[in-house]
C-alpha cells in the first residue's frame, strides 16, 4: 500500500528523446546552419577579443566606467580586470567574455521581439509564461543533453545552453516594461493617427527602455553564471579553469578563476545597471 502504482507510471522522458531525434532526423540541415552561424558570430567576436591589446582593454574599461559611473569606480574595475591577467587568466577572461556576449547577443536579438509579441498578444502570453518558467526553474545542466545531441560538443552548445538559460529574463522584462506604458499615451498616440508599429517604435519602446534595459543586464549575469557549466561540453576559458582545479583538487588554481568570474560579474553588473539608470534618469 506504501508504494506508488506502476499502472500511473508515465515516461514522458521517452517522449522527449523520441522528439529530440525527431528533430535531428527532419531538421539536421536547419540545425547545422544554426550551428554554423554561431559559430561564425562566436569566432569574429574571439577575433576581436584577441585583436585588442591588453593595455587597450583596461583604457575601454576605465574609459566607460569613468562615463557611466565615476572616476573611483573606474579606477576599482580596471584594478580588477588587472588582477585577472596578473593571474594569468587573460586569455581564458576573454574566451569567456566571446561566449557571453555571444549568448546574450542572440537572447537579444530573440528575446526582445518575443517579448513585444507577448505584450500585444495575450494568447502567446499565456502560452509562453509557464515555458518561460520552465526555462529558468529547471536545472542548467539539462540544457545541456538536447545541446549536445543538436549541436555535438564544442562551443555551439555551450552558446545554446547559455542562452536558453540567460533568455527569460529579457523576455519578461520587455513584456513588462511595454505594458507599463501608460495608457494614456497609447491613445494618445493613437488619436493623432500613429500606426501600431509607430506607437511602438516612437512611444512604447522608449519608454520601456529602462525595464528592458534590466532585462539584459539579468540576462547578461544569468549567462555568466553558466561559463563552468558550459565548459563540461567544451566551452573553454575561466569556467574550464575551475573545472580543471575541480577535477585535480588544486585549490589555488580554483580560487584565482573563480575570483576572476566574480569580477567579471561585479564589472559587468555594475555597468549595466549604470546604464539602465541612465536611460532611467537621462542626464
Amino acid at each position: 500500500m506504501n508504494q506508488f502504482p506502476e499502472f500511473l507510471n508515465i515516461n514522458i522522458g521517452q517522449y522527449v528523446e523520441d522528439f529530440i531525434t525527431w528533430l535531428m532526423h527532419n531538421f539536421g540541415g536547419f540545425f547545422h546552419a544554426v550551428s554554423s552561424g554561431i559559430l561564425w558570430f562566436l569566432l569574429q567576436m574571439q577575433n576581436l577579443m584577441f585583436f585588442i591589446p591588453w593595455w587597450l582593454v583596461l583604457l575601454i574599461v576605465f574609459l566607460i566606467g569613468w562615463k557611466v559611473k565615476d572616476l573611483t569606480s573606474s579606477i576599482i574595475y580596471t584594478l580588477l580586470i588587472l588582477l585577472v591577467g596578473a593571474f594569468g587568466l587573460w586569455d581564458s577572461m576573454l574566451l569567456t567574455l566571446s561566449i557571453v556576449i555571444t549568448a546574450v547577443v542572440i537572447s537579444m536579438l530573440l528575446g526582445i521581439p518575443l517579448g513585444i509579441l507577448m505584450a500585444y498578444n495575450n494568447v502567446f502570453n499565456t502560452f509562453m509564461r509557464p515555458i518561460l518558467d520552465g526555462m529558468q526553474t529547471m536545472p542548467s545542466f539539462v540544457y545541456l543533453i538536447p545541446a549536445l545531441l543538436l549541436f555535438g560538443m564544442g562551443k555551439v552548445p555551450a552558446v545554446f545552453a547559455t542562452m536558453i538559460y540567460a533568455i527569460p529574463p529579457v523576455i519578461r522584462l520587455t513584456d513588462l516594461g511595454i505594458r507599463n506604458v501608460p495608457k494614456e499615451m497609447v491613445e494618445a498616440a493613437h488619436s493623432f493617427g500613429s500606426s501600431n508599429w509607430q506607437t511602438l517604435i516612437k512611444i512604447q519602446l522608449p519608454q520601456a527602455l529602462p525595464t528592458i534595459m534590466t532585462g539584459i543586464n539579468q540576462t547578461i549575469m544569468m549567462a555568466l553564471s553558466m561559463v563552468v557549466i558550459a565548459s563540461m561540453i567544451g566551452a573553454k576559458g575561466l569556467g574550464l579553469d575551475v573545472l580543471g582545479a575541480i577535477q585535480h583538487i588544486d585549490i589555488g588554481q580554483g580560487f584565482e578563476a573563480g575570483i576572476s568570474i566574480v569580477f567579471l560579474a561585479i564589472i559587468i553588473d555594475r555597468l549595466s545597471q549604470s546604464v539602465a539608470t541612465r536611460f532611467k534618469y537621462p542626464e
